[in-house]
């Protein structure tokens, strides 16, 4: 693994946020596989306790429920933590167009109470999930920081907030935050179910359940698709940077850039099926292409991603299989 020879302190704890959603349950299992101890918040409000019981036996994690909006729990979660991992957060850009007070709630509000409680505990580094989607209309590819365009959507405002909170804290109060700009992650554990599902497991879902996936437009967005394990190593590799890098964000993907339609393909013929999708209108808030230019974490976190998309995809249809 791209993180596997990451040494940090003997006795280091890290606080995941989130930590049974799909990206925090994998950062946990993946902490915990490297033998530092772990505490996981989480509120169920999006994730799913079949995520965190099988650590639950771990005698190197510990859970707390507990809502990052409540600022007392917040501080509770982030005594005698080193590194905070902060992934709770609503995701869904369509989602957040229909309900944006609760949004500002969650993502912003909740994202400052964690920052302000890591502040007052002395946290060593607070790594952060932001979004690609702070890029906007942005037109131009591949995305580079510094060059984001109007966002489109109340959530990808509180992701531009919770960045702008970031470079705040780091520079006003010396706390070493770094802003993870997602690419449309995707592999095990992530939700294949419900009207926001992202889309690799709800296409993976329905094929093998033999139902025709509908393709919002015309099926030739492209996305810069990101494995899960890019992203555990991303987050470990922010927690070992340096202050110089830290109050700034980072776009965290592969570097690649693959289109709907050819992935619609390629799930079809990894799972043995023909089935003619349905084309469905174009999704309000969405952006129509998205690649990033990964040089600057590369450069600052020593970011070096191993997975590709096919590589990956393998390995994520595989544990769907096994696991749906």
């Amino acid at each position: 693994m791209g993180y596997s020879g990451i040494k940090f302190p003997e006795g280091s704890k890290f606080l995941v946020t989130g930590s049974a959603g799909f990206i925090g349950s994998n950062l946990v299992e993946a902490i915990l596989e490297l033998g530092y101890e772990v505490r996981g918040l989480d509120n169920f409000s999006t994730g799913k306790k079949a995520n965190v019981e099988e650590f639950l036996n771990n005698p190197y994690y510990e859970f707390f429920e507990g809502d990052i909006r409540d600022f007392d729990m917040c501080m509770k979660a982030c005594e005698g933590i080193d590194f905070v991992l902060h992934q709770a957060a609503w995701g869904s850009v369509p989602r957040s167009i229909e309900m944006p007070l609760f949004y500002e709630e969650v993502n912003i509000k909740g994202t400052l109470n964690m920052m302000e409680a890591a502040r007052q505990n002395g946290i060593k580094k607070f790594v952060y999930a932001s979004s690609s989607s702070v890029y906007g209309d942005e037109p131009n590819l591949p995305k580079k920081e510094g060059r984001e365009g109007n966002v489109l959507s109340p959530y990808s405002l509180t992701k531009k907030v919770d960045e702008e909170y970031g470079k705040l804290y780091t520079r006003m109060y010396g706390l070493d935050t770094y802003g993870m700009r997602y690419f449309n992650v995707f592999g095990r554990r992530q939700n294949p179910d419900g009207a926001y599902a992202a889309v690799i497991p709800k296409f993976i879902k329905q094929l093998m359940n033999d139902e025709a996936p509908i393709i919002n437009g015309d099926g030739k967005q492209s996305r810069d698709f990101t494995y899960i394990e890019n992203v555990i190593e991303a987050n470990l590799k922010a927690c070992d940077a340096s202050h110089e890098a830290a109050g700034q964000a980072y776009n965290i993907a592969y570097g690649g850039r693959e289109f709907l339609i050819n992935i619609y393909t390629h799930l079809l013929n990894e799972l043995g099926k023909d089935i003619q999708p349905v084309f469905g209108t174009d999704r309000m808030g969405d952006i129509k292409h998205s690649n990033a230019d990964i040089s600057k974490a590369k450069e600052y976190l020593g970011y070096d991603p191993e997975w590709n998309f096919e590589k990956g995809i393998s390995v994520a249809i595989d544990w769907y299989k096994t696991n749906l």
